[in-house]
């Protein structure tokens, strides 16, 4: 299913950054009262979930979930959104490499992001925020993506003299903007909004 279809019908997928069997240790209750639990990051925007999971299903980190829509909910049976710092270490140390997955994955619409870049100020162009650009690189870019838009990180690669591997460039920008709550802007993750369900 293409992300515009995904739009169209609501759904929300996300992977699984930590699974815990026996629940969350804060939870209050006994080990052997609670519900599965862990969590996931949203595949479309990185947003972050503490979910409780059904209890017949067995699930491994990176497992791909469903968050949304609620009514068709069967492995995931609650989800809330929460910042990087409520994450368990565990989920924390998967970060990295599902972002990478992730990014891996949907190349097309990260090399768009190079394409479709713009500014965000007079002095300001989202390709800044990468880390490692700056303004030589960045009007590299812009150069080359008149020429013709990129289509595969390879090519962006082979045709901008200077910037090494932009996948990773990616994966490096996506990382601070779910660890820092304090940034200014964000280009790829959703905020959290302190304390809701979604």
């Amino acid at each position: 299913m293409s992300e515009s279809e995904r739009e169209e019908t609501g759904e929300r997928r996300a992977v699984v950054l930590d699974y815990l069997a026996h629940g969350l240790s804060d939870g209050g209750r006994a080990q052997y009262d609670r519900s599965p639990a862990g969590y996931a990051m949203a595949t479309d925007d990185f947003r972050l979930y503490r979910v409780a999971f059904d209890e017949d299903e067995r699930l491994t980190i990176g497992t791909r979930v469903l968050i949304e829509p609620r009514a068709d909910r069967t492995v995931v049976t609650n989800a809330q959104r929460v910042d990087y710092d409520d994450l368990s270490s565990g989920a924390q140390s998967e970060l990295e490499y599902v972002v990478r997955d992730l990014v891996e994955e949907d190349e097309e619409r990260f090399v768009d992001f190079y394409n479709e870049a713009q500014p965000i100020t007079l002095r300001l162009h989202q390709l800044n925020l990468l880390p490692g650009i700056g303004k030589k690189l960045r009007n590299a870019i812009l150069d080359e993506r008149k020429r013709k838009p990129f289509e595969s990180f390879d090519e962006l690669e082979e045709r901008v003299s200077g910037l090494h591997d932009p996948d990773e460039v990616l994966v490096e920008r996506i990382l601070e903007e779910l660890r820092d709550d304090d940034l200014k802007y964000r280009t790829f993750v959703g905020r959290a909004a302190e304390g809701s369900g979604e």
